[in-house]
């Protein structure tokens, strides 16, 4: 079982704080991260055609994450502010799972690593596209929101195996 000692974001007292980076040596840092809005036949079939009227669900989508990922540390509350260097945003529509899947992949140079940018511009991206459809499907379900492989750090590389 965990305990407050075990995080990072707590200090001796239990308290939240925000881990000092400042001791930190700059790496190069990378991650991407996944996720999928799950919608039914008709919406998949207007956002194919172009007929959602709020306009282009996918690019909307794209922009929308990529300004979700720069504004992370504004919505994060213990997250630095990361230097991007790139973000690479894809919405794809998936014919076999009736879906959205969206894929972001960042890359920073920094004292502290970009998962969290990559995992709220898929989340931003997702949110969109639910936004976007609500007027004509309100049972979207946003799933499977994960960090798929992160470079650099102290912590080392992650990737995940499923």
């Amino acid at each position: 079982m965990s305990s407050t000692k075990d995080f990072t974001h707590f200090d001796s007292e239990g308290r939240a704080r925000m881990v000092n980076v400042g001791e930190k040596a700059p790496t190069l840092r990378t991650a991407r991260a996944r996720g999928s809005v799950l919608i039914n036949h008709d919406t998949y079939e207007l956002i194919r055609s172009g007929g959602v009227k709020k306009g282009d669900v996918l690019t909307v989508a794209q922009i929308a994450g990529i300004m979700g990922a720069k504004k992370t540390s504004e919505l994060i509350p213990m997250c630095h502010p990361v230097f991007i260097e790139g973000i690479n945003l894809k919405l794809t529509l998936n014919e076999e799972k009736c879906a959205v899947d969206i894929q972001a992949e960042a890359r920073c140079s920094g004292k502290t690593g970009i998962e969290m940018e990559v995992l709220t511009a898929v989340s931003v991206a997702a949110l969109t596209v639910y936004d976007m459809c609500k007027a004509v499907q309100r049972d979207m379900v946003i799933s499977d929101i994960c960090l798929l492989d992160k470079t650099g750090g102290v912590h080392g590389d992650f990737h995940r195996e499923d």
